[in-house]
């Protein structure tokens, strides 16, 4: 149950851009959810760890944003797997992990969790109430094995939404056979430009570093490599868009939900993509409508409650010199994006390194 519960931890982030990629993008639900269904079940078997498959959100908001042809996001997937190939093979993803320091990878974070818990915010305000009872239920069942807060809230939502009658109006369930897709090459360059070289900074950051690092933190025992994750988004991206697939990444977001509601092995990704698979096979008729319809102050209850989960890996840092690289990562990504946080912070610790240096040098020839 609590495995199941975990499975549920990172639907917030997935709902609403599942939902803009279906109804404003044109995307087939079908291939979309199938093919993150047998990448969450691969990669919960390969890894027998929770580990989150979820859309690369740069690319999800431009594609949405633009209203991007189905045949342009699935050239953005195919560009984005050849860019995390390449940051595998070549070994630069092991270079940029090992020069990145761990304030700057916790700022990245904390930076995250606040962009989770003020779109959580806004989510609870729709229905304050809702949200409220919704948060009382993760903090006094978080720890159940017999009734998991994740399961209990999806099952609220549902209930919420049969006596509002949203669920009546629903088409039957039916199969659906799963799609062959393509792209023009010319789109992956395109898309590259859009929107992709932008997604490069987010995913190295988030999906890659910051969750290897998370996943030191919950398993110090069975860690992951940040060429390994970068791998296997690659090899994700390179041959899922060929049948529906999205663009796809990991993320510490979501391997934060997953762990705060009860994740703790592979199963949790295996349970997930199963309920992907046969929504993708059976509901892809109706799953923007469901999904559009479940209550938004519930998913925005869990969403805050993981924003505070991520935040507070911050307070691991050193008090001292680790301090400034921590701050200004926060913040300028805050102000800006992650990206610039990132190079900010970056700049900030490796120039307070040498400013240290070059001072404890004057102290010992003095």
């Amino acid at each position: 149950m609590r495995e199941l519960a975990g499975s549920m931890g990172d639907f917030g982030t997935l709902f609403p851009l599942a939902i803009g990629y279906i109804a404003v993008c044109g995307l087939d639900p079908a291939g979309f959810l199938v093919m993150m269904g047998l990448a969450n079940i691969v990669t919960g078997l390969v890894y027998r760890l929770p580990l989150p498959i979820e859309p690369m959100k740069v690319l999800a908001v431009v594609a949405i944003a633009q209203r991007w042809s189905p045949s342009m996001i699935y050239a953005s997937g195919f560009g984005m797997g050849i860019v995390w190939l390449l940051f595998g093979i070549t070994g630069i993803m092991g270079w940029l992990a090992r020069v990145t320091p761990v304030p700057v990878i916790r700022g990245i974070q904390a930076a995250l969790g606040a962009l989770l818990a003020v779109e959580a915010y806004k989510m609870i305000s729709s229905a304050l109430l809702l949200g409220a009872l919704s948060i009382l239920i993760v903090l006094t069942l978080r720890q159940s094995r017999y009734a998991p807060a994740a399961v209990v809230l999806i099952v609220l939502g549902l209930v919420i939404m049969f006596f509002k009658g949203e669920l009546s109006g629903l088409d039957p369930p039916g199969f659906r056979l799963l799609p062959l897709t393509s792209f023009r090459p010319r789109e992956v360059w395109d898309t590259m430009v859009l929107a992709g070289f932008a997604q490069i900074p987010l995913t190295a950051t988030n999906a890659v570093i910051a969750t290897a690092a998370l996943i030191k933190s919950y398993w110090p025992d069975r860690p992951v490599s940040e060429k390994h994750l970068s791998l296997n988004q690659g090899i994700m991206n390179f041959i899922l868009p060929f049948f529906g697939g999205m663009p796809m990444c990991h993320g510490a977001g979501g391997l934060a939900g997953q762990y705060y509601f009860g994740a703790r092995t592979g199963g949790t990704n295996i349970i997930e993509g199963c309920i992907e698979i046969a929504l993708g096979l059976f509901m892809a008729a109706t799953i923007a409508e469901l999904f559009g319809s479940f209550p938004r102050a519930i998913i925005g209850a869990m969403m805050f409650m993981v924003g505070l989960e991520l935040i507070k890996f911050a307070g691991s840092v050193r008090l001292g010199s680790d301090i400034a690289p921590l701050a200004t990562t926060l913040i300028v990504a805050l102000a800006t994006n992650m990206a610039f946080g990132f190079l900010a912070g970056m700049g900030t610790h490796y120039l307070l390194q040498r400013f240290l240096a070059r001072k404890n040098g004057e102290g010992e020839r003095s």
